[in-house]
Formats: structure tokens, C-alpha cells, sequence
């Protein structure tokens, strides 16, 4: 029977521009999460790279299956016996230039489980500030729903959480993994409220780790990684810098929420 409960550990990360020191402080805040009970941790969109000179991540993207980012967090998910998200990792695109920007979830063994290809690519211009993630990212085509113990989980990234139909696409997950790097502009403003809707109306939990700092070049992050209940209580939160939230997901309270409130069963536009 699939567990009742989950320990699961949202980590925050303030990603530099070295990848061995990135990766360090990522398999450091892995072993804090399992020592204090996770079975599945989560780490940030970027946790391997926060450049200063976005173009950056291009040079390290690597071939789906192989690569020393990849066998890091493989090797950490054996080492602790716990269930990993690697937030997003650069994965060789066929465009010249561009890399997939993919959230991969490996399993306790070490096996990639499922692999996710960020589907909405993030564009912003205040007139300050300017993001164009389509200058060096394919965007991915697949909505991705792993199977694991504990049941459907949907992966997503950063600024997919705009854009609800992607987590509405078949069967209702019982998991939202939303690894981010969201900018201090925006999440202050959207943040929680993007991750407690997506939380209400899908009925679902969620995990959100995110950068939380400052990076090279002054660029500021939002940080405040959640856990999310799926009745849209926040669970768990670290503010800044870097650190762990950590939470019990409770699947048998979840269970009953969806039978007090069907709203999943309810839904009439847009199901076949």
C-alpha cells in the first residue's frame, strides 16, 4: 500500500558561479534533509549555477543520462536512500546555443524516474530589470507525472506556476514539485499565491524550493521555499538564504479533503 505520510524537505539554495561549490553546499543541505527524516528532498531550480552572464549554463549542459551534475545527485540519492529532485539541470537541446532547462526526479537507488523539460520559458522587462530565458532555452512540449510510492507527482518549474492548465492536464496529482528561482520583484508579489492556488485548486501538495539570496552580479532572489497542504495551508517556509522547510505530508488527511470537496470530480470544461 502506498505510505499515508511523507517527510519531505523543500532546500534553499543562494547558487554562485561555481559548480563544484554549488554542488557542495547542494549534497551538504541533502545530508541535513535526510539526517532529519526526509524521504524526498527537493533542491532549486539553477542549484548548480547562478551566473552572472546567463549564457553561462549553456557550456555545462549535459546528455540526458550522464554528466557530472546528473551522477551528483544520483550518487546523493543512493548515499541517503531518499527520493531527489534536481530542481532543473542543462540538458543538451538540438537548437545551437540553447539548453532544456529539466527538473529530474531520481529515485533511491540513484535512477532517474522521471525527467521533465520546462515548458513555459520566462520572459520580464520593467525597464530595470530584463529576463529572457528563450535566448538560451528550448522550451519542452510534455506535461510529466511521475509515479511514485506515495502516488502521482507532477513536476513543474519556476514559472510554469502562472499557467494552471498544466497542472489540471489528466489524472489529478497528489504532488506539486515547483522548484524555482523567482525573482525578488515578482515573488514578492506572487509567490505564496501562485503555490496556495495551485495548492486549492488541485487538491494537491506542494513543494516549492527556491533560490533565496544574492547572486553574482547583484541579481536578488525571492527565496522563501514552501510546503503547501493540499487545503492551501503553508506548512512549512524558510524565508532567506540558504536552509531547509521541512514538512510531514499527511495523504490521509488529503484523501479526505477530496471526499468532503470533489471538486476534481466536479470539474466540467475542458474534460472529455
Amino acid at each position: 500500500m502506498p505510505p499515508t505520510t511523507l517527510m519531505a524537505a523543500a532546500i534553499q539554495m543562494v547558487s554562485g558561479d561555481e559548480l563544484s561549490a554549488n554542488l557542495a553546499a547542494a549534497g551538504r543541505l541533502v545530508a541535513e534533509a535526510a539526517a532529519q527524516g526526509a524521504r524526498f528532498a527537493a533542491l532549486p531550480e539553477y542549484f548548480y549555477l547562478m551566473p552572472e552572464d546567463e549564457t553561462a549554463r549553456i557550456a555545462l549542459a549535459e546528455p540526458f543520462g550522464d554528466g557530472p551534475i546528473q551522477r551528483h545527485v544520483a550518487a546523493l540519492a543512493r548515499e541517503h536512500g531518499v527520493w531527489l529532485l534536481a530542481g532543473s539541470v542543462p540538458l543538451v537541446s538540438p537548437e545551437p546555443g540553447r539548453f532544456y532547462n529539466s527538473s529530474l526526479l531520481f529515485d533511491p537507488q540513484g535512477r532517474c524516474a522521471a525527467r521533465y523539460d520546462k515548458i513555459h520559458l520566462f520572459g520580464f522587462d520593467d525597464g530595470e530589470q530584463r529576463y529572457r530565458e528563450a535566448d538560451t532555452m528550448s522550451a519542452g512540449d510534455d506535461i510529466v507525472t511521475a509515479a511514485t510510492p506515495w502516488g502521482a507527482t507532477r513536476l513543474s518549474i519556476c514559472y510554469d506556476l502562472r499557467f494552471p492548465e498544466l497542472y489540471r492536464a489528466g489524472p489529478a496529482p497528489l504532488l506539486i514539485t515547483a522548484p524555482a528561482a523567482f525573482t525578488h520583484t515578482t515573488g514578492r508579489a506572487h509567490w505564496e499565491l501562485l503555490l496556495r492556488a495551485r495548492a486549492v485548486e488541485n487538491l494537491a501538495f506542494v513543494v516549492a524550493p527556491g533560490q533565496g539570496g544574492v547572486h553574482p552580479g547583484g541579481k536578488r532572489t525571492f527565496g522563501h521555499s514552501l510546503i503547501v497542504d493540499a487545503w492551501g495551508e503553508v506548512l512549512a517556509c524558510h524565508a532567506e538564504g540558504e536552509g531547509i522547510a521541512l514538512a510531514t505530508l499527511d495523504f490521509a488527511r488529503q484523501a479526505a479533503w477530496r471526499a468532503r470537496l470533489p471538486a476534481l470530480a466536479h470539474r466540467r470544461l475542458g474534460q472529455p
